[in-house]
């Protein structure tokens, strides 16, 4: 007995088609261990979602911020007290009472102190600003600054900016004790020589002493920067300026009225408060002031 005609072969096609199902299957089932694996971890056998994480946003780096160019109000005071008989520049004495109306008067017409630090990271970088900025200078350092401006100031949380001359003692001047209290209370310290001299009138070793000694002994007595400088009685010329850059300062400021401007860092212009000055006669200075021209190459004119 033969044995029977043995069945034909399949086709190509079909051979084909029965692989792809058992991919398929074989797929499905996988599909399906994985859901029954997710759902035994959770308690449940139902399949879940797959949740894909949305892509993360392109990095986009924020724009460089524009330096700033505005025009910023420097007040210049000496001795905050009453002035005796034999005072000799009665002018540079303002009473306490009337120092506080002055600051309390800025304070409403929407005036906020600053340091000269500030304004320069707002020149330079774009820093912010308060809307309505104005710096508090005292030159020289006398004692009334530490025990009348100070409180003032303290209780209204402003800061100042106090340009030391180092040989201005006790019991006129500040002690160190004293200097160091005002950094402790936030305001900055800069430098106006050792002995205020006419700078314009120095050989060149005696310059250097003043401007670039000096600062090197502020920043060592006090641990704080001194970037900034202040011309004794605004006296300068273009070699005084030079040694004042060569010396590291960022800038310095003159006694010439109106306000300061980036334009001319080492020639700022300031506001000299006067004894007498009301309240609100200070905030009117400072707005009638504000247009006023660069001060000039050098002070006094042909220094």
């Amino acid at each position: 007995m033969t044995d029977p005609t043995p069945p034909a072969r399949p086709t190509s096609r079909a051979s084909g088609l029965r692989s792809a199902v058992r991919v398929l299957a074989a797929a499905a089932l996988a599909l399906a261990g994985g859901a029954v694996a997710v759902g035994a971890q959770a308690g449940t056998t139902a399949t879940r979602p797959v949740i894909t994480a949305p892509a993360a946003p392109a990095f986009v780096p924020a724009p460089p911020v524009a330096p700033g160019r505005a025009r910023i109000p420097i007040l210049m005071y000496h001795v905050i007290d009453t002035p005796g008989p034999a005072v000799a520049f009665p002018g540079l004495w303002v009473p306490a009472a009337e120092f506080a109306d002055q600051m309390h008067s800025l304070r409403r017409a929407g005036y906020q102190a600053i340091s000269m630090d500030q304004a320069w990271g707002y020149w330079r970088f774009g820093a912010k600003l308060p809307p309505h900025p104005v710096i508090v200078t005292f030159d020289n350092g006398y004692r009334s600054q530490y025990t009348k401006a100070l409180p003032i100031l303290r209780a209204m949380h402003w800061i100042a900016v106090m340009n030391l001359q180092l040989s201005l003692h006790a019991p006129e001047g500040l002690t160190p004790k004293q200097v160091r209290g005002m950094v402790a209370a936030g305001w900055e310290l800069d430098s106006q020589t050792f002995t205020h001299p006419d700078l314009v009138t120095l050989r060149p070793t005696r310059l250097h002493y003043e401007i670039v000694e000096a600062r090197r002994r502020m920043r060592r007595n006090y641990g704080v920067p001194v970037n900034w400088f202040c011309y004794p009685s605004g006296h300068y010329d273009a070699h005084v300026v030079s040694v004042v850059k060569q010396a590291g300062f960022l800038g310095s400021v003159t006694v010439i009225p109106g306000w300061a401007s980036k334009a001319d860092p080492y020639r700022l212009a300031r506001l000299r408060v006067l004894g007498g000055t009301s309240g609100a006669a200070l905030v009117d200075q400072v707005r009638a002031n504000k247009l006023n021209p660069l001060p000039p190459v050098s002070y006094p004119p042909g220094a």
